[in-house]
Parts: C-alpha cells; sequence; structure tokens
C-alpha cells in the first residue's frame, strides 16, 4: 500500500511553497513511492484534524496563535512522524524586525519540540537554529527546496556579455528589497536597458512611485508561467532583505540567467554556484551589481548555475526519501547478551 504523506499548508497564495509541493507530489520518484496531499490548516486555529496518515509535514507559520493547534495536532496524531519545514523564519529576518528575542527563543523550543523532525531549507538557516539552541542536531534536517526545472533548463542559456533586460521576480513585499533594486536601475542604468518587475503584493503601490513613471520600469504583474518570466529577462536581480533559500535563484540558475543576490540567509548559497554577490543592503550597491552585470562575461558562472539546475531535482528527491526512511523504519530491539 503506498504511503500517504500530509501537508498541511495555512497560506496558498501563488509562490515557491506552493511549487514545491505540487513538484513533490509529481515527481517521478516521490510521487511514485508516495501518495502526497495537501491540506489547507486555519491560522489561529484552537484544534487540529486527526490525520490518516504515514508521514505529516507542517509547513505551517510557527506562532503564538498556532500554539493551540500544534499541541492539538501532536496530541491527536501521536504515532505518526511529524516533520516541520522552516520556510520563513532565518537570522536577517529576527535581525530586521523587532522580535523579543527571549521570547521568540521560548516561542521556537516549545513549538519545534513537537515534532520529530525539523526541515531547515538552507545550510545557513540550519547553522542559526542549531546556534540559537532551538532544536539539537540530531533532529535537524536540511534539504534545499526544488521546484519543477524542466522547463528553466530547456530555455537557451543567455551568454550575452553586456545583458539589457533585467528582472525581479516575487512577491511585491519589503522582504524581497524590489525597492533597493528600482532605485538603483532608473539611477544607473542605460537608456536602452529595460526592468521587469514580474510579480503582485502589498508594496507595488509605492514601488511605482519610486519608477516615477521610467519608462524602463515595466510591472508586469504575476507571470502565469514562471518559465516564459525567465526568458523575458536577460539578467536577473534579487535583492532580498532576509531569504531562507530564494527559489527564484535556482529556477535563475536552471535557465542560464546570470544573477545577483544579496548575501543574507540562505541566500549565500547561491555564490557558490555562480550568483554576483551584493553584500550591502543599498540602492549603490545594487547598481555597482547592475553594472557588473553589464560588464562583466558570465558564460562560467551560467554553466554552474546549469549544472546546479541540472542537479537540483534528484539531490532534492533523495534527500526527501532519506528523511522519510529514517522516521518511518522500525528500530529493531538490541540483540540479548
Amino acid at each position: 500500500m503506498t504511503p500517504t504523506v500530509i501537508h498541511l499548508v495555512d497560506d496558498t497564495s501563488p509562490g515557491g511553497v506552493t511549487r514545491v509541493l505540487e513538484h513533490m507530489a509529481r515527481s517521478p520518484s516521490l510521487g511514485r513511492d508516495h501518495r502526497h496531499e495537501t491540506h489547507v490548516v486555519r491560522r489561529g486555529s484552537l484544534s487540529a484534524p486527526r490525520l490518516q496518515a504515514d508521514i505529516i509535514i507542517s509547513h505551517l507559520s510557527v506562532s503564538w496563535s498556532n500554539l493551540p493547534m500544534f499541541t492539538a495536532l501532536r496530541a491527536l496524531n501521536a504515532d505518526v512522524p511529524v516533520i516541520h519545514v522552516e520556510h520563513s523564519y532565518t537570522e536577517a529576518f529576527v535581525a530586521g524586525h523587532a522580535v523579543p528575542r527571549r521570547r521568540f527563543g521560548t516561542l521556537m523550543r516549545v513549538v519545534y519540540a513537537m515534532f520529530d523532525r525539523i526541515v531547515a531549507v538552507s545550510g545557513p538557516q540550519a547553522e542559526w537554529i542549531l546556534r540559537r539552541g532551538f532544536a539539537p542536531r540530531e533532529r535537524v534536517s536540511t534539504i534545499t527546496p526544488c521546484a519543477d526545472l524542466g522547463p528553466f533548463l530547456a530555455l537557451a542559456p543567455n551568454l550575452k556579455t553586456s545583458p539589457r533586460v533585467f528582472g525581479l521576480i516575487g512577491r511585491l513585499d519589503t522582504q524581497k528589497g524590489f525597492d533597493l533594486a528600482i532605485r538603483a536601475f532608473c539611477d544607473r542604468a542605460g537608456p536602452d536597458e529595460r526592468l521587469l518587475v514580474f510579480g503582485e503584493g502589498p508594496e507595488r503601490g509605492r514601488l511605482e512611485e519610486l519608477a516615477s513613471g521610467d519608462e524602463r520600469v515595466c510591472f508586469m504583474g504575476w507571470a502565469n508561467n514562471a518559465a516564459d518570466a525567465m526568458e523575458a529577462c536577460d539578467a536577473v536581480l534579487m535583492p532580498s532583505r532576509w531569504e531562507a533559500f530564494g527559489l527564484v535563484a535556482l529556477e535563475a540558475q536552471a535557465a542560464g540567467r546570470p544573477i545577483a543576490v544579496s548575501t543574507v540567509d540562505g541566500m549565500a548559497e547561491h555564490i557558490r554556484s555562480g550568483a554576483v554577490a551584493v553584500g550591502a543592503q543599498t540602492a549603490d550597491a545594487w547598481g555597482d551589481a547592475i553594472a557588473r552585470l553589464r560588464e562583466t562575461t558570465h558564460a562560467d558562472r551560467v554553466l554552474r548555475g546549469r549544472m546546479r539546475g541540472r542537479a537540483a531535482a534528484e539531490q532534492f528527491e533523495r534527500q526527501w526519501l532519506r528523511l522519510f526512511a529514517e522516521l518511518t523504519t522500525p528500530v529493531k530491539p538490541a540483540a540479548a547478551a
């Protein structure tokens, strides 16, 4: 009988988590060896469902309002391995917000203790979780996310020395730092260059004001096809203020697009596979990054990124299957002396 994996989510808006779950359900090995179901849970609910599952994976927000639901989830499914994937919290997030550190640490330790395994989505995030003592090392795994990269790998790589169309792809939110890139582009880009902004969100009005009617900056709305959006760009900018991983960066590298990324949190992992590093979160620093993308030959960076994209899906599937096996394989009793 095929084991059932139930994923719990409290946000169904288009984005990285949704695409990762779709990929898990459809992947050649994960989808064949396990049946994946997604259940939507209301944030702040005081109860949790009793689930008919072999494995439960939480993609939920860790918060005090969700604490009763987490407690009920563990109690009602005491005999089922329960995993939490930390998509949200990072070191840069906590540093950039007015978070009461002691109270936040207490919340994380209390909630994480209810799970058999905590999955960090990047090495830097895992190191932060361990350093802060939110969970012991033996219960923390690192699995970098992956979506269906086939459409991105099918695109012709962009080996141009001087890209002319730059892209911002993602939710229009303060987190993504698009304001820094727009200010930099308006100040430093040439008359024949364009900046395509793909996405929607609460910051759209402010970002349009920052562009000040600059016709070189085009707000494209949500992209129905992420690969089509990537194909329209010669290079991609990712100026995130905090970011647990940054799936768009992996997709850009799979598509053979040069990218520039901030060095916060999990974004640093993309630098090893060819991304241009931007250490300062200022418009000047992003203006310099645009100049570097424009003036540098990127063939080596692009090819390194493509290699990473080709290997990412296999690694993702292997890591999840290993974790499933670890949590569901019965422990043999010790032999009698």
